[in-house]
């Protein structure tokens, strides 16, 4: 068992093999795994919030890997330390994570000031992993000045990590669909950035009339800060090309949040739903664990199951066994 003081005192020592350590005590499904977790999450709050927390996503093939390692060597070679943590998406039928983003990632990974941690997603929608939070205040606390969370893709349910970043990074490809497209409620009205990615070669002239698309879409959309319009980027990771300038949003989007007192009143908000959230993932668990509470939520599942039985009068009975335990 990990000595709780011990690894704290290492991750605020910048010690790399401590966070990481940490951090796959944070995604261990041990009950005393999950314990030492949540007594080394609170050593080392104290010592986080200071860093830039930006959420990436985009469809396949919009170049995420490319981008993000782009914006890191360009803020590592600006002297700043950042983390990315890359959410792969797990099998439904074997669990398993190709975990591969430390290889699209080469160039990035030989730096000594970026950490990269991939994390299979689990059954958790949202394209986050449920421990992602966890992950991120560790790394800040190991004094991360920027902290990247890829998501495993893009969809309706590809939306968790705005609700728990700063900004919302949404990248696209040339060619992603004209201003109808963009105006789709869902991920495009979440976004705090979005960024028209492969803005080179042949594609140059696809990018350009994507990213004016978008940037008329906007204007029907409505924000989701007083404090900041969406801004419409157009980039070349491959080049590195608009990387400086998408790096110049981030910042300005923070200093506008910040003056303007959202900035906390968001990581409040979002702490509260993370609350919840606990909640909620802590009773199924509590469920799947108690041998008797198991078997009454089988015995309610073969009701429902039969048609003997609504879905919603079966959670009713679950949640109040829980509440009034007989």
């Amino acid at each position: 068992m990990a000595d709780v003081d011990e690894l704290a005192g290492a991750i605020l020592e910048r010690d790399r093999r401590a966070l990481a350590r940490a951090i796959t005590l944070v995604e261990s499904t041990r009950p005393d795994h999950r314990m030492v977790a949540t007594e080394l999450l609170d050593r080392v709050m104290p010592h986080t919030g200071r860093s830039h927390r930006v959420g990436i996503s985009g469809a396949p093939g919009a170049g995420k890997s490319t981008f993000i390692e782009a914006l890191g060597l360009h803020l590592v070679r600006s002297g700043q330390q950042i983390a990315v943590l890359a959410v792969d998406p797990s099998s439904q039928r074997s669990g398993g994570s190709i975990l591969g983003d430390k290889t699209r990632m080469e160039e990035l990974s030989r730096e000594p000031n970026a950490y990269i941690r991939p994390s299979p997603s689990g059954r958790t929608l949202g394209g986050v992993a449920r421990r992602t939070r966890e992950a991120m205040l560790r790394c800040e606390a190991a004094g991360c000045d920027v902290v990247i969370i890829e998501t495993v893709g893009v969809g309706q349910s590809e939306v968790a990590v705005a609700g728990m970043v700063d900004l919302f990074l949404l990248l696209l490809s040339p060619a992603a669909g004209d201003d109808l497209q963009g105006v789709k409620r869902g991920i495009v009205e979440l976004a705090d950035v979005i960024v028209v990615n492969k803005c080179d070669g042949e594609f140059e002239a696809a990018a350009t009339r994507t990213a004016a698309d978008y940037a008329n879409a906007a204007h029907f959309l409505r924000p989701r800060s007083l404090a900041w319009t969406p801004r419409v980027l157009r980039a070349s990771a491959l080049l590195h090309r608009g990387i400086d300038e998408v790096w110049a949003t981030i910042v300005e989007h923070r200093a506008a949040t910040e003056a303007a007192g959202e900035l906390v009143r968001s990581r409040a908000d979002q702490n509260a739903q993370w609350m919840w959230s606990e909640i909620t993932e802590g009773l199924v668990e509590f469920v799947r664990s108690d041998n008797a509470a198991a078997r009454r939520v089988d015995e309610l599942e073969q009701r429902v199951r039969s048609g003997s039985m609504s879905p919603s009068a079966a959670a009713h009975e679950v949640l109040a066994a829980i509440v009034r335990p007989r």
